[in-house]
């Protein structure tokens, strides 16, 4: 006699997943479009992970440093969720409204504050040493570069996304962020391994990436073409900075 076969929820699990990261994105997109100081904390952060490359710090300092501007921006975002559910829950100004949105921008200035004290005791390391610790430690530049360029470019993809205000996180938008990271992956492989048959297959990749997100809809080719074109520039830039005794 067969048993009953139990339900397959496996689908429908990751189906809630991706639906979990895609509102998580919606989030960051929308705080970025109307609140001026994410815009800040993106730029800011985006500016001291290069910063973490040009001085060459070691992997510990760039992970607390990492985990610093994840804890800013993470208020930030409450801050503006608790401002967003004091403005639908109030319909008149009422003192314990602003106390709420007080004491959330209080949160957020006293992380930013500490993160700031901390951030030059940590590049406090990397400047002293100075000199040829700038142009050492080689071996370790590609891995921590390619993390900083994604997240750089993840960074520039959201702000684009925010100013355009069409698009969310992981579909659509004026430029395409799948397809921004792969051509920073490709020439970030180019750049550092200098391989032509290394780069060929690198950018091969990220073509495949570009065409798919065309094929399926998502995005347009134009918007694909920026996504390239933001992926690629940003990559360049970072290895310039972090590769300054290179000539091309």
């Amino acid at each position: 006699m067969h048993q009953p076969r139990e339900p397959h929820y496996l689908p429908i699990e990751r189906s809630r997943i991706l639906r979990s990261f895609h509102h998580a994105f919606e989030g960051i997109i929308y705080a970025t479009r109307t609140e001026p100081n994410m815009r800040v904390h993106f730029l800011i952060a985006a500016l001291v992970l290069v910063a973490t490359l040009v001085l060459r710090l070691d992997r510990f300092y760039v992970v607390a440093t990492i985990g610093l501007i994840a804890l800013v921006l993470s208020l930030e975002l409450m801050n503006t969720a608790i401002e967003a559910i004091v403005d639908l829950l109030t319909v008149t100004h009422h003192p314990l409204a602003k106390s709420a949105k007080d004491a959330a921008a209080g949160a957020v200035l006293i992380a930013a504050v500490g993160a700031a004290l901390a951030g030059y005791l940590i590049f406090y390391q990397g400047i002293i040493s100075g000199g040829a610790r700038v142009f050492s430690a080689v071996q370790a530049v590609p891995a921590n570069a390619a993390l900083i360029s994604l997240a750089v470019v993840a960074i520039a993809t959201v702000f684009a996304k925010a100013w355009v205000g069409r698009g969310s996180a992981l579909q659509g938008g004026a430029v395409s962020g799948h397809t921004a990271l792969a051509f920073a992956v490709a020439t970030m492989l180019a750049f550092f391994y200098q391989k032509p048959l290394a780069a060929i297959l690198a950018y091969f990749g990220a073509f495949l990436v570009a065409q798919s997100r065309v094929e399926a809809r998502i995005h347009r080719p134009f918007e694909v073409f920026w996504g390239a074109v933001l992926g690629t520039l940003l990559a360049v830039v970072i290895y310039l900075l972090v590769r300054p005794h290179v000539m091309l």
